[in-house]
Formats: C-alpha cells, structure tokens, sequence
C-alpha cells in the first residue's frame, strides 16, 4: 500500500499479507507518513467504502472520496461533487509505475517480507531523491 500527494511523491508506505483486506489497514498508512501532516481529503477505490472507516477518518478531518459499490445497501454518502476530484486518481497509479521501474518490486523474489517491504522503502526513497 502506498500514499501519496498530490504530485505523486509517496509519503507512506508497507506490505500486507495477501489475506488481509485493505480497508482494515488504511487508518494506519494515514498514520504512518512520513510528513506527521494528515491529508484533507484521501482518494481510494472502491475497496474502502466502508462506513465505519468514513466515520473514523472523518473524526481525524479526513475526507474519504471513494466511488460507491454496486450493491451498497445503505443510502449514499457522498455526491457526485467530491467524486470530480476521483478523476486525479491517475497520479497514485503513476507513482506505483515510478516503482516498478525497479524490477525487484515488480515481483516479489524475496521469501522475507521485511526485505520487500525493505526494497520498496528504498524505491521510495530513491523516487523522492530524485524529484530534488
């Protein structure tokens, strides 16, 4: 998982194991950036519409903007308003392909997860390095 700005440099980062949902670890990727700042507004796909999650990040003065599932029983949250700022969803996914331009990441060949996790700090770090 990974989180960035606005202009795709990436603040927080770390590995999950393949059996744990994303939506449980997002208040911790907010937690764990580098700046210490919390973001405004946090875009995601539809994997984090949950509303237990939107009354927790909107406590911390976070705005989650996520598109809604098909078969959301509850009543919408959320209007087509926010879901403009959706469309700039592009910049997480070019920093995702920033990393892989580091093969390593591409895959994983390491049988610990603290060296992936590792390697894709440094990735991270070595982005960050070079936007300076």
């Amino acid at each position: 998982m990974i989180m960035v700005d606005r202009d795709g440099t990436p603040l927080s980062v770390f590995t999950l194991n393949a059996n744990e949902a994303e939506v449980n670890a997002i208040e911790t990727l907010v937690e764990s950036s580098v700046t210490g700042d919390k973001p405004a507004r946090l875009l995601y796909d539809k994997a984090a519409d949950a509303d237990w999650l939107r009354k927790n990040l909107a406590s911390r003065n976070i705005e989650l903007i996520c598109p809604h599932r098909k078969n959301r029983k509850q009543p919408a949250l959320q209007d087509g308003r926010s879901l403009k700022r959706y469309k700039r969803g592009y910049r997480v996914e070019r920093s995702i392909s920033w990393l892989q331009n580091f093969r390593r990441l591409v895959s994983r060949y390491e049988w610990y997860a603290e060296l992936f996790e590792g390697f894709a700090v440094l990735g991270c770090l070595y982005t960050v390095m070079k936007r300076f």
